[in-house]
């Protein structure tokens, strides 16, 4: 199942999309401000663009795994994307994924690959 992965943030919004197995993660792209029409437009031609069957959004817990305000605007984000891009859309844990990616041009990608990552040795743990 190939998978696209959000690290979202109100500014810039990291893109990462897995092989079409489903088990490997590569960073992808940059959506700025992915909460406004324009970017939930974009992440809807990801989808169809990558042919990706389900929709993975990094939802950012506190240290102590309890919700915030940004884990609250985060849900609000993917309930406005479930209504648009046609796919399941699901949250999970990125505690540590900015910080995996490292500084640098495309980070936000990157901690969204390494959030994939993450999500798809979960997933692959469940089946």
């Amino acid at each position: 199942m190939k998978v696209l992965a959000l690290d979202y943030g109100s500014a810039r919004t990291g893109v990462a999309v897995s092989d079409p197995t489903g088990t490997v993660a590569r960073p992808l792209c940059i959506v700025e401000r992915a909460s406004s029409e324009a970017g939930i437009a974009r992440l809807r031609e990801l989808v169809q663009e990558q042919q990706a069957e389900r929709v993975v959004v990094g939802l950012p817990l506190t240290l102590r795994g309890e919700r915030g305000a940004q884990a609250a605007e985060t849900e609000r984000f993917v309930a406005h994307l479930q209504a648009a891009v046609g796919v399941p859309v699901e949250t999970f844990d990125e505690r540590f994924t900015t910080a995996l990616a490292g500084p640098g041009a495309g980070e936000d990608a990157r901690a969204a690959a390494h959030l994939l990552a993450g999500y798809l040795e979960w997933s692959g743990r469940r089946s």
